[in-house]
């Protein structure tokens, strides 16, 4: 009732005679006619009675509606059904201000930003010095993890977290079996790592968590690090990646390299 009252009939394309309405917004019948369904069933689905309610019918609503994506999948949830992927609102694409804020701020750890597909978006410096991060690799933390050889040289866990990578890749795309992006992906790396191809066969799914990482700095030497995938519910789209120090010794590592003195070791090695 709450939607109804905030869509007016000239914003659902409907006239409205000029003449004062006693109920704000689109009226029930006005809703049952603009969604396609009976003007009885909508009271009912408004009155939260058992009635069979579909996927396209509450699509149609929402639609007339206006329900923001949000509303939408709620509106899921109160018809007994499973809601669709989340989607992103055109208004909340535009946040990699406030990401690379946040992603700074975590400095002198790594952090870094992914797209569904893995493609890297945003990454802080410590990220670049710890785990290789550079314009002139693929820009794709799945294939960059097969086929980065700076990366495979510092990963001293590498075997042991290559199937949890795969498994939490194969989870994600469950969502989205037939996107053309996926595929890509997939196909992208697969031609670049037998590796790869041998651990997707195995078919392991797994949720995106936390991955533990033991990584050999050329300068500073062993460092103990957990990555923590998070999501932002406004954008379903991005996974952040927070890398903590795992002891005391790896944090006086991470603090050192991000250090003007440790920025100067890193430019050059062998000097220091």
């Amino acid at each position: 009732m709450s939607r109804r009252a905030r869509v007016s009939p000239a914003e659902a394309g409907l006239p409205d005679g000029g003449a004062r309405r006693r109920t704000p917004g689109l009226r029930r019948e006005e809703v049952a006619v603009l969604a396609g369904v009976g003007a009885s069933w909508y009271q009912w689905l408004e009155q939260g009675r058992d009635i069979s309610v579909s996927p396209q019918v509450v699509d149609s609503v929402a639609r007339v509606l206006r329900l923001s994506d949000a509303e939408r999948r709620h509106l899921y949830v109160l018809a007994g059904l499973n809601p669709p992927v989340p989607e992103v609102e055109p208004g909340r694409r535009d946040m990699c201000d406030g990401l690379r804020r946040m992603i700074d701020a975590w400095m002198p750890y790594p952090a870094h930003i992914m797209d569904f597909y893995y493609n890297c978006v945003l990454y802080n410096d410590a990220a670049a010095m710890v785990l290789g991060m550079r314009p002139d690799n693929t820009q794709n933390c799945l294939v960059d993890f097969f086929t980065d050889p700076m990366y495979r040289s510092r990963s001293k866990s590498w075997e042991q977290n290559a199937r949890t990578v795969v498994a939490q890749f194969r989870a994600a795309c469950a969502a989205r079996p037939d996107d053309e992006g996926v595929r890509q992906v997939l196909a992208d790396v697969s031609a670049a790592s037998e590796e790869f191809v041998a651990l997707w066969k195995e078919r392991d799914i797994e949720d995106a968590g936390q991955i533990r990482k033991e990584l050999e700095h050329p300068v500073v030497g062993l460092l103990h690090v957990e990555a923590s995938v998070l999501k932002m519910p406004v954008r379903p789209d991005l996974s952040i990646v927070l890398h903590t120090p795992m002891d005391e010794v790896t944090a006086g590592k991470l603090e050192w390299l991000a250090s003007p003195e440790g920025r100067r070791g890193v430019m050059y090695p062998v000097a220091g």
